[in-house]
Parts: structure tokens; C-alpha cells; sequence
């Protein structure tokens, strides 16, 4: 297991602004050391360029105290103590819930409950460990538990109520199933009279889906899974008739609080719609905007219809934020240059972690003429990845046997570390939300090239010919739009920007419009549609409907974002496909080997001349970290999705394999000979055209094409196309429209 691991407040940064950084030492290690670098290579493969990160003069660089860092992982509701809670005598506990791990242990719906070691007081509906419902009263250390007969059934609809009768003792349980058109049916009813009442727990928040382990809310456990609806808590004992009206008119009765999930979706607040509005607050983000138990396809938007998406969604494996305690701070000097940077971590003689961020040009700096633009968002979309080993078709995708790195081991026993959207709850729901506040084990140099360590080879590519460049990245696009890049001549994206929110998008096309050129060095870029949350920084969510290659397809009727409150997916399906923004788009994916460029005619037109300087006319980039430039995922022109008319197509890739396959949106219904030996779709295009304010963009249409930049000391052909492209991009002179 890792001996040391980390992270930061924030990814992205400034001269003269502040960074914390967070380390626990897994192994109990009692001291650890820091050391600030600049990330350039990470690349440490035996016939790599090798890892190259030279070392920062910074007055962080030393010893501290080491200590191992908890995590509080699991989503819940906290709502504050408060003095209509502590009045409390006769209660009822009403709410409806549809579970989807009962049985996988005891989980609490709602309740206000203490538990330590002298005492159990307090009171809580949740379901035992065979996923029957059950009411549990504490007092002095003392526990009683009225519970039903018959187990909930996973992803089932359920009315529950619970009561106590302070004068008499007596006790109720009621719940039962709805089926298919709303109407209840098979009931169960438990009555019993309780030896005590239940002691007072003044002070204690009152938590949904979770219960505390102390009144510091620092330590959650219980946690149910599902999806809950309509929680009520009242001033009195209750009867089985009564459960229909208080879920449905819940003023009628001597209300405590009643919490409608279907206001403030895209937040983190739950209102509070009885007389205290005891308002609550979400934790470690569970998901809203998720269909409730009156959703029937009418609508597909929980802004449309928000009483038919009046749940959220529960997981014992949600997380936000780690919530580790700061062990050190740097603030950056005022002329510290643009770049990517990391803290690397390091305890006894094994341990080390990298820490990486992103350095932005100072505000009031002149900028460098080309920026690198981090794709920090589809980082954040693959943050932890469990797809590597959890999909069963892993390994045919590769056509081998996966290689398991110790990260993925770990992250195989460690959940708590949180997901990313690729993955799948424990429960079987996809995850719709990834965040930045936590370690990120595959956001590391020295990892798998994909993605970030991917995207170092670039950034060495531009050290090796000293070439000046600022470092810009995606969630700063989305707060700042435009102004952040409008000044560069040039835009570099990395192999895989993959995720992109409605103001990132706006944010590109403005500065095309402006005449800026766009280097679009990858594949499968500006595909899925995100949003980013308002509240919460660092947070990014997904929605996985109906079209595109994915791991998990959403519930019917969950395609809208709660960040946004606009339907998710692909662009493609939008009506924006990437076509329209940089002229190609995915269409296939392989992962075995890639494969060379062979030129076309149009790479013989005088307005294409500057790309090929230098370049013969035989096969480009046949080699590589994965066997050739043309790797991994693909993408084509198509005029049909909005390919520039006077973009010049000037190579393709030929010759994958038959572990290539075409993406489900290229497909209408399956057939014979949709890989890659059969099928003419599967290949990557290497595109040009100009914009008509000067600028130009230039897309490789394949993720692994910087991975064969440093081939033979980045003297070959895929390196000289990519110097060439970029000195004419580089040139103030104006593209001409053809």
C-alpha cells in the first residue's frame, strides 16, 4: 500500500497566492519531507524519455511531523440541533424510500441518535442488517428495537412510518411497497410498548441517511444506500392511516420538519418547508435531480417537473472532500514561472507521492505567445478509476491480460478514496460527480500514460526546444471564459480533453471567433457534456444517457445535470459535436497497438505547405509508446456533424486491428465488420482549416500522438509537424479563409 499520500486545496494557482497541502502517512510514519518541483516528463518507462522534475528553490522544502489522516467517506443530511427537536416526546418518523442494498448491512434512514461508548440514547428508523426496517430507541446505554418481518426489496418504492406514544410506551412500524402504478400494497404493521422512552439528546444534529458518531459530524457511519423522499418528523404519535397524508399535506400535522428534496436542487441546502425551517445541509455529495417515486416519463426535466424529482440518491462511497487537516503551506513567489508543478512527498525509504498543480501566468504579467491548456477536467472524470479492473470487458479491449499497478490495488481496497465517473457505486448506480479534494492516485507522473502524465510529454516537447509557454487549465476556463486566453496567439490542448461544461465550450469558440489558433493535439476531445457545481469548488458532474461509449447508463429520466438543470451527455447529441469546434470527431477506440499516418492529396495543397516542411511522403509516426501515433481513441472528419467545407484532410491512419471498434454512436444496429480491419470509419484524421477572423486550428484526431513526440529525442516527423504547425500558428501574419 502507498506509504504516503496527499493533496491540495486547489489545482490551479497564481504568483503570490497560497497552496495547503494535506498528507497523511498511511503507515503511521512519524515524520515525512516535502520538496517543491517542476514537472516536465513523467514518463519513467524503461525506453521513455525518462522522468524529468527539477527541483524549485521554495522555503517549504523540508521535514514535518508525520501522522496518518482519516476519511469520512458516505453522503448523509446534517440539520441542525435545534429546540423543536429537543422538545420531542411523542414523535413520528415518516418518509419514503426506495433502497438498493438492503441487506448489505444495518443503515439508518433518518434519526437523532448518540452512540459512544457510555451511552445510546436517541432515537432512529433505519434497516437492520437483513434490510428489514426498523425503529431503535436508546437510553442510558440501554437499546430496544421494534423491527418488521419481511426484508425491503432493492430498487422498490416504500412508504415507512415509525412512532412512539411518550404516555403509553406504544410503538408502531408500518411500511409498505407500491407497485408499478403508485398504489400501496403488501403492508406490514409491528406494534409493541417500549421498556423506556427515549433519553434526550440535546445538542445532536439530526441526520438523514447516516448517523454520527459524535457531534462534531467528522465521523459518519450507517450509511444508507438508495434513494430517499419527503422525510417528516412530528410532534406526536402517529397512525398507519396517517402515513398517506403526512407524506402528501404534511401542514395538517404538528409538524417538526418536513424536507422538500425538490427545492434548491442544484445546492447543497435541503429546505426545511414546515414552521422552524430547520434547514439542512448535504454532505460528502449524494445525487439530486434523480426521478422520485411519481416520476413516469412525462418529463425528462427536473426543472419542467420538480415534484417528480423530489428524492436524492444516497451511497456509503460518495465523497467530497477528505476534510485532512493542512501540514504545510506555500505562498508562491511573485515571479515563479507558469507551468505544472507538484510537491512530491516522501517518508522512510520507499514512500513518495506526487502532488501535482498548475501554475498560471501572473494577472499582471506579460503572457508567453502559446499556452498549454490543462484538461483538468477529464483528470477529474478519471480521478481513481476502478474501469481499469471492474469492467469485465477490460481485458478484450486490450487483446491482453491487464497489469494491475499498485495504485489500482489499492484502490481496490480503499473505496473511500472516492470514485470517478467511470465507475459504479457499491450499490450499482453510476457515479454521477468527481471532485479535486482528495489524493488522486492516477493524476501522478510515473503512472499509466493517460491523460495527465500523457499530456507531460508535451510539456517536455516544449522544454526540449525551449519553447516559452503559460500553463491555463480547465476549471479556470470555466470561472474566468475567454478573457483567460483571449491574449495567446496559440492554444495547445492535451490527448485528451474529453469533458467540457457549456462555459468552457462558449469560452473556445470565442477566442476561434477572435482569430486565436487552436492546436488540438488528441482524440475523443469535447465529447461528453458536464457541468461544474456553484457551490462546491473543484466538483464536476457527468450524466451518462442513451448514446456514447460508458461504463453506466444513468436511470431513466436522470440525463439533466443538478449543476446546471440542462440535459448532460454528449455534445454530439446536443447538436455541438466536435466536428463543428475543431473539425473531427470520435469514432473508435482500440488498445493494443496504434498505427502510422499515411498523407492524402490535400496534404499537397499550398495552404497546407507549412505542416509538411521538412516531412517526407512516407508513413508518419509508425512508432512510439503504443506502436504508433494513431492510438487508442480516434477521430474522423464529418461534414454531416459540422466539419468545416474548406477543411483540408490531410493524412489518415490505416491499418489497425480488429480490436479496434467503432463507437455505439457511429452505429445505428450492429453488424458484421464494424472493427478495425473491416470497417473504413476506424482511423484517425489529421485536419486543418482556417477561421474566418485569421486564425486556424489544426487537430491530430488520436490521444497517443504525443506519445510519439519524443521518439528518436523528438527528432522525427511527428515532432516536426508539430514544431512546424506551431511556428506558423506562433506567426502574427493572418490565415486567409480559401
Amino acid at each position: 500500500m502507498p506509504e504516503i499520500l496527499g493533496y491540495a486545496d486547489r489545482m490551479a494557482i497564481r504568483p503570490g497566492e497560497s497552496i495547503e497541502f494535506k498528507v497523511s502517512c498511511e503507515t503511521g510514519t512519524a515524520r515525512f519531507r516535502a520538496e517543491i518541483l517542476r514537472l516536465r516528463c513523467g514518463d519513467d518507462r524503461p525506453d521513455g524519455p525518462g522522468l524529468s522534475t527539477p527541483p524549485v528553490d521554495a522555503d517549504v522544502n523540508r521535514d514535518y511531523p508525520g501522522r496518518r489522516q482519516a476519511i469520512d467517506a458516505g453522503s448523509y443530511i446534517v440539520v441542525p440541533s435545534a429546540p423543536a427537536f429537543d422538545a420531542l416526546e411523542s414523535f413520528a418518523l415518516a418518509t419514503l424510500l426506495w433502497p438498493t442494498l438492503p441487506g448489505g448491512g444495518p443503515q439508518t434512514v433518518m434519526g437523532r441518535w448518540e452512540d459512544d461508548i457510555a451511552a445510546s440514547s436517541g432515537y432512529a428508523l433505519g434497516l437492520d442488517a437483513a434490510g428489514v426496517p426498523v425503529l431503535i430507541l436508546g437510553r442510558e446505554g440501554r437499546r430496544w428495537q421494534l423491527g418488521g418481518t419481511v426484508p425491503l426489496e432493492a430498487r422498490r418504492w416504500y412508504r415507512l412510518l415509525a412512532s412512539f406514544h411518550a404516555g403509553s410506551g406504544d410503538a408502531i412500524l408500518h411500511y409498505e411497497a407500491f407497485d408499478s402504478v403508485g398504489t400501496g400494497c403488501r403492508a406490514e404493521t409491528c406494534t409493541a410498548r417500549a421498556p423506556f422512552a427515549p433519553a434526550p439528546v440535546r445538542g445532536q444534529p439530526f441526520v438523514i441517511a447516516a448517523q454520527l458518531a459524535g457531534r462534531d459530524a467528522r465521523h459518519s457511519t450507517g450509511h444508507f444506500n438508495g434513494k430517499i423522499e419527503a422525510p417528516r418528523v412530528v410532534a406526536a404519535a402517529l397512525k398507519p392511516a396517517d402515513l398517506g397524508p403526512v407524506l402528501s399535506e404534511p401542514g395538517v400535522f404538528p409538524l417538526v420538519a418536513a424536507w422538500d428534496f425538490a427545492q434548491e436542487i442544484p445546492t447543497t441546502i435541503v429546505r426545511d418547508i414546515g414552521p422552524h425551517q430547520i434547514d439542512g445541509r448535504l454532505v460528502n455529495l449524494p445525487a439530486r435531480g434523480v426521478t422520485g417515486h411519481s416520476w413516469n416519463g412525462r418529463s425528462l426535466s427536473w426543472r419542467e417537473a420538480p415534484r417528480d424529482y423530489a428524492a436524492i440518491h444516497f451511497h456509503e462511497d460518495d465523497l467530497y472532500d477528505c476534510a485532512w487537516q493542512t501540514d504545510f503551506t506555500w505562498t508562491l513567489p511573485p515571479d515563479v514561472p507558469s507551468g505544472i508543478y507538484a510537491a512530491r512527498l516522501s517518508c522512510g525509504e520507499t514512500g513518495e507521492d506526487y502532488v501535482p498543480f498548475f501554475v498560471l501566468p501572473g494577472r499582471h504579467r506579460s503572457k508567453s505567445p502559446v499556452a498549454f491548456l490543462a484538461s483538468t477536467a477529464t483528470y477529474l472524470a478519471y480521478a481513481n478509476s476502478h474501469d481499469a479492473y471492474e469492467d469485465p470487458t477490460a481485458e478484450r479491449a486490450h487483446g491482453a491480460l491487464l497489469n494491475l499497478s499498485p495504485a489500482d490495488l489499492f484502490l481496490m481496497r480503499r473505496r473511500d478514496f472516492g470514485l470517478s465517473t467511470y465507475d459504479l457505486h457499491r450499490d450499482g448506480s453510476g457515479c454521477f460527480y468527481s471532485s479535486r479534494l482528495r489524493p488522486i492516485l492516477n493524476l501522478r507522473p510515473k503512472t499509466v500514460l493517460w491523460s495527465f502524465n500523457a499530456d507531460l510529454h508535451i510539456i517536455d516537447w516544449f522544454d526540449q526546444h525551449s519553447q516559452a509557454y503559460d500553463v491555463v487549465d480547465d476549471e479556470t476556463l470555466e470561472l474566468e471564459g475567454a478573457a483567460l486566453i483571449e491574449d495567446y496567439r496559440c492554444l495547445i490542448t492535451g490527448t485528451h480533453p474529453e469533458y467540457y461544461s457549456p462555459g468552457m465550450l462558449a469560452a473556445l469558440e470565442t477566442y476561434l471567433q477572435q482569430g486565436g489558433r487552436l492546436m488540438y493535439l488528441g482524440g475523443n476531445g469535447f465529447y461528453w457534456k458536464i457541468g461544474w457545481h456553484r457551490e462546491l469548488p473543484g466538483v464536476i458532474e457527468v450524466r451518462r444517457g442513451e448514446g456514447g461509449t460508458r461504463t453506466w447508463a444513468g436511470e431513466p429520466g436522470e440525463i439533466y445535470l443538478s449543476t446546471l438543470g440542462e440535459p448532460g451527455g454528449l455534445w454530439r447529441s446536443l447538436g455541438r459535436a466536435p466536428q463543428r469546434l475543431v473539425g473531427v470527431g470520435y469514432a473508435s477506440e482500440g488498445f493494443d497497438s496504434g498505427a502510422g499516418y499515411r498523407r492524402l492529396a490535400a496534404s499537397h495543397d499550398p495552404r497546407a505547405a507549412f505542416i509538411f516542411e521538412g516531412v517526407g511522403d512516407g508513413i508518419i509516426g509508425a512508432f512510439g509508446a503504443f506502436g504508433g501515433a494513431a492510438a487508442l481513441e480516434l477521430d474522423i472528419f464529418d461534414p454531416k456533424l459540422g466539419t468545416p467545407a474548406h477543411a483540408l484532410r490531410v493524412a489518415a491512419s490505416e491499418d489497425h486491428s480488429n480490436i479496434y471498434v467503432l463507437t455505439p454512436e457511429e452505429i445505428l444496429t450492429n453488424y458484421p465488420g464494424t472493427d478495425g480491419v473491416e470497417s473504413p470509419l476506424v482511423r484517425a484524421d489529421m485536419l486543418f482549416f482556417e477561421t474566418p477572423s485569421g486564425g486556424a486550428v489544426f487537430s491530430t484526431g488520436s490521444i497517443a500522438w504525443a506519445a510519439s513526440l519524443a521518439h528518436a529525442g523528438y527528432n522525427n516527423e511527428v515532432a516536426h509537424i508539430t514544431g512546424n504547425v506551431l511556428r506558423r500558428f506562433l506567426d502574427p501574419a493572418p490565415f486567409e479563409m480559401p
